[in-house]
């Protein structure tokens, strides 16, 4: 028999793609998705999953195009932060996830919040993790998508932001801001550049991503609306010196969360590499003293 706080490693067909996920915790237990961000997979949360499901049931996809999941031909296949959300969606329902907790971090807000957004009744409780929603929370690093793609799809623009692709700014991305970098396992860097950047399209899928990116800043004002209005039971925490999204951008969350429980990290981007147990705890602290 296979404990309930193991992690399972399985696909899942849904709109004709094989999508890879992780799940753990018995599925009785409250239900709690974990969204990956750029340029990861549920991979970021292999640690954070077994934590975890002592108290949820637990699930991690993986975005088509992105870890274990298929990725389908660019020309047949459109990478849009719309289409990620319709296949995460229609995973969801199919693996009966009809309301749950959901973590967000850096991708995983686009797709959560087009998910929730479009059904809010699935969202029971939100966690917030450097995953932008207000025009305050880029970096510098945006400059060449912000400045130059968004405008014109480009040759050139494209070679701009290329960069972003190569091994040492992924390794960078896990690295910078962190306090414990001893703590950032190297399986993080290897497994994104080979997984997701080196397998056939994947390069052209991060592109088609990192131009279609200008889609969510248009959405920012329904996505504040939503958490203004519905007020979600809301913790975040926010790696304080992140390479893609400044303080300011967590700070911005107060302003429609006013009840929101923040956490501020010493850490960068992937804060749940060298902040787990910080985390984890919180997290179960807070589910039972404030959601349940």
């Amino acid at each position: 028999m296979i404990s309930t706080r193991a992690v399972t490693y399985q696909t899942l067909p849904v709109d004709g793609l094989n999508i890879a996920y992780r799940e753990a915790g018995n599925p009785s237990n409250p239900k709690l998705v974990l969204l990956h961000g750029f340029p990861s997979s549920s991979h970021q949360y292999r640690n954070l999953i077994p934590a975890l499901a002592d108290r949820f049931h637990v699930i991690a996809p993986d975005y088509p195009g992105f870890g274990n999941s298929d990725a389908p031909d660019p020309a047949e296949f459109p990478y849009t932060f719309d289409k990620l959300a319709e296949v995460t969606a229609h995973f969801l329902r199919q693996k009966g996830f009809e309301r749950f907790g959901m973590y967000a971090q850096d991708y995983g807000g686009p797709v959560g919040f087009r998910i929730v957004t479009q059904d809010p009744e699935k969202l029971e409780w939100l966690i917030v993790q450097n995953t932008n929603a207000y025009e305050v929370g880029f970096t510098d690093a945006w400059g060449g998508l912000r400045n130059a793609l968004w405008h014109a799809r480009t040759p050139g623009h494209e070679a701009g932001v290329a960069d972003l692709l190569e091994f040492e700014t992924v390794k960078t991305v896990y690295l910078y801001g962190s306090t414990n970098p001893e703590l950032i396992s190297p399986d993080n860097w290897n497994s994104d550049f080979f997984t997701t950047l080196q397998r056939q399209y994947g390069r052209q899928i991060q592109l088609d991503l990192f131009y279609d990116y200008r889609t969510n800043v248009a959405l920012y004002p329904k996505w504040q609306a939503f958490l203004k209005e519905r007020q979600p039971k809301t913790i975040i925490f926010w790696g304080q010196d992140d390479i893609f999204f400044t303080k300011e951008g967590g700070e911005a969350y107060l302003t429609d969360l006013p009840n929101a429980e923040m956490h501020r990290l010493e850490a960068g981007h992937f804060a749940v590499e060298d902040c787990l147990d910080y985390i984890s705890e919180n997290i179960h602290r807070f589910h039972r003293d404030v959601v349940a």
